[in-house]
């Protein structure tokens, strides 16, 4: 974070700290009135949507689902939108600006262990294997939130300023590969045009953060995201005759510690935190063959663009000039991945005072970036966005034992999810009346 955002934060919370928050308006009032007595549909839609997970690019029932509560509430409705994807439009009575929310809606290939009446027993295909499915990202809870938001929203119509663009998302994990899809195929499509969409706003739920506060960070809050695959093309021989070949293996070994100096010696880690990291290595079939071909396959996390591409510049010199002197061939790939989820700074400080007025301004809390990655980045990356984390722990859970997202016991307390509907409806009004 740089002197200058840290100032601006500063400067928003001391004012805060001495400003008496100012009387809800009734349309404020009358919005988080509507969230309280929805809170057991919007828990019934999450267990549901927990029961009935799906991959990336194939949440066909979940779209439906979802379209047909749109379309109860009489909002507009378009499907199909980046394959599977759902979009809604709410006009308000009065005019104003265009705001987006957004919800992603897709499962991850993990198997669930938490005992729940609704825990997940659905199964699905990745990368042509039949897998367990799970909502181990608490993406059912992004969906359950934002259906109710729509229905809240929908009591209001008449006296909202503007329109609200309701946004379900498919293929947040990443599309199947060869497929396109996400943020980025939704941006594509023009899905933040027609009518153009002035700023956009997501929540992610947070294992880790006791249910009821919300944690933000302005600026860069989670890393770009960036897969590397390394192909190290040698000489085969017979083990006990290594000076026949051309070693892949022990070129993949120095490849792999060489890298290491990139973030150590490389990276200003004092302004912002960056990884490099190896995640499999392939190569060989026998301990008395010396292979042909060896692959290295990997993450770049950066919070920042220069870093990241001097990240992508060193890597591949490393693993050239690595295999270059020990005879091999090395190819590096890195590919297009997730820009860094850049919050607007002005955009954040406006809508600060919301959060605070809605959980509690003791509850709002200012965080460290993540290296963690979103692709809400990619709509980021068009107009102006503030994405914020929502707590899902149960209070009775220490949050430094919460599992953490992606695994078989990642857990969602339901006592979570009316804040985070009370939160997005009040950041449509809020921001529709600022304008």
């Amino acid at each position: 974070m740089t002197i200058r955002m840290i100032a601006c934060v500063l400067v928003v919370m001391l004012l805060a700290s001495f400003t008496k928050p100012p009387k809800k308006t009734k349309l404020q009032q009358k919005v988080e009135s509507l969230s309280e007595p929805i809170e057991t549909q919007v828990i019934e839609w999450r267990h549901y949507l927990h029961e009935h997970p799906e991959l990336s690019n194939r949440e066909y029932n979940t779209a439906e689902y979802i379209a047909a509560h749109l379309r109860k509430l009489g909002i507009q409705v378009e499907e199909g939108v980046g394959k599977t994807g759902v979009v809604g439009i709410l006009q308000g009575g009065k005019p104003g600006p265009v705001i987006a929310l957004r919800a992603d809606m897709d499962g991850l290939p993990v198997p669930e262990r938490v005992e729940l009446p609704w825990a997940s027993k659905a199964v699905g295909e990745y990368n042509g294997a039949e897998v367990p499915v799970m909502h181990a990202c608490g993406h059912d809870t992004h969906v359950a939130i934002l259906m109710a938001t729509a229905e809240v929203l929908s009591e209001v119509k008449s006296e909202l300023s503007g329109t609200v663009k309701f946004i379900f998302q498919p293929a947040e994990e990443g599309a199947p590969k060869g497929e396109e899809g996400g943020a980025k195929l939704m941006v594509k499509e023009g899905v933040l045009k027609n009518p153009d969409v002035d700023v956009i706003f997501g929540l992610h739920i947070s294992a880790g953060t006791h249910v009821g506060n919300i944690n933000y960070k302005p600026g860069g809050t989670m890393a770009s995201a960036n897969s590397f695959e390394i192909t190290i093309k040698g000489k085969q021989s017979h083990g006990s005759k290594p000076w026949l070949s051309i070693d892949p293996i022990v070129t993949a070994a120095q490849i792999i510690n060489n890298a290491q100096t990139i973030v150590s010696r490389d990276m200003p880690l004092t302004n912002e935190a960056a990884v490099v990291s190896f995640g499999s290595v392939h190569g060989g079939v026998r301990s008395n063959i010396i292979p042909e071909e060896v692959k290295l396959v990997g993450t770049i996390r950066a919070l920042d663009n220069n870093m990241r591409d001097l990240i992508f510049e060193r890597l591949t010199t490393i693993a050239v000039k690595t295999g270059e002197s020990n005879r091999a061939e090395v190819e590096v790939e890195i590919d297009a991945g997730y820009p860094i989820t850049y919050n607007d700074v002005a955009l954040t400080n406006m809508m600060l005072p919301t959060l605070q007025s809605v959980a509690g301004a003791d509850h709002v809390r200012l965080v460290p970036a993540s290296t963690g990655a979103e692709d809400f980045s990619f709509f980021q990356k068009e107009v102006p966005g503030f994405f914020f984390f929502l707590g899902g722990t149960p209070i009775d859970t220490p949050e430094k034992d919460a599992a953490p997202h992606h695994t078989p016991d990642f857990y969602v307390d339901d006592t979570a999810l009316v804040l985070g509907v009370k939160s997005m409806s009040r950041l449509v009004v809020d921001y529709s009346t600022m304008k």
